[in-house]
């Protein structure tokens, strides 16, 4: 007798293979999410002239948007530019996923840029000092380390009480990477912060809209999980919340 799993989207990014654009997500968080929420996945591609979040949403039980080394386009939360790269392609699909999974009643989880795409599809702001600032710590490794070392970076976070994290967790803080030049500026109604980092910037969140659940996270529990419990238990609420057993 076989179990049919939840079926998980992860989206990808348009990334340069050799000479030709591709389609792709790193493999650490294909794999941690199909590991640890025990889930199948399906890759989405950010080609918005092609199809439409509407057609893909039906055919998932949740959506997780990954981290990227690219940003936010700064015209959809600002009136300026900002900073590249970019991948406007990615920002039309993941926007349009968060309002069509959430239209459906259907979980949406986030990751570094996954959680700054939330915030924006829901009307909140960016920030794009977190690396250098006079009020925040820095919240990205020096520029010229290793991929490594730029992982190693990190710092505490404070979880808030009563809230997903903290009873997932069960502790009232937790030390996470941190490789983001970005962050939140003004959290988006409905969204509720579930952890700060020292400096107070908004870490993690969540929310409850409608039928659907919404958590994402700042830093990145997909890198190296298997050495890290912490990270795997963010992986087993993305499985349990798609079972509804969270």
């Amino acid at each position: 007798m076989t179990t049919t799993r939840p079926v998980l989207g992860i989206i990808c990014c348009q990334r340069a293979v050799g000479t030709e654009p591709a389609q792709a997500v790193m493999e650490r968080y294909v794999r941690a999410a199909m590991h640890y929420a025990d889930v199948a996945a399906l890759l989405i591609p950010s080609l918005p002239d092609l199809m439409t979040a509407a057609e893909v949403a039906p055919r998932l039980d949740g959506v997780l948007l990954t981290g990227s080394p690219s940003n936010v386009e700064g015209h959809r939360y600002a009136e300026d530019a900002g900073d590249g790269p970019f991948d406007p392609g990615r920002d039309e699909i993941a926007l349009s996923m968060v309002d069509a999974m959430i239209g459906r009643g259907r979980p949406v989880f986030g990751i570094c840029r996954g959680f700054q795409e939330i915030n924006v599809a829901l009307g909140g702001t960016l920030r794009r000092d977190t690396s250098a600032s006079d009020d925040l710590i820095r919240h990205h490794s020096p520029d010229g380390v290793s991929f490594d070392a730029m992982f190693d970076h990190g710092h505490r976070v404070d979880l808030v009480p009563g809230g997903i994290l903290a009873r997932t967790y069960d502790t009232p803080s937790l030390d996470v990477n941190s490789v983001h030049y970005q962050g939140i500026g003004r959290l988006a109604d409905g969204l509720t912060a579930e952890a700060t980092a020292p400096d107070g910037l908004v870490e993690a969140y969540s929310a409850t809209i409608g039928n659907s659940s919404v958590v994402a996270v700042q830093w990145h529990p997909e890198w190296h999980p298997e050495s890290n419990p912490d990270s795997q238990t963010f992986f087993k609420l993305l499985g349990q919340t798609l079972r509804g057993t969270a």
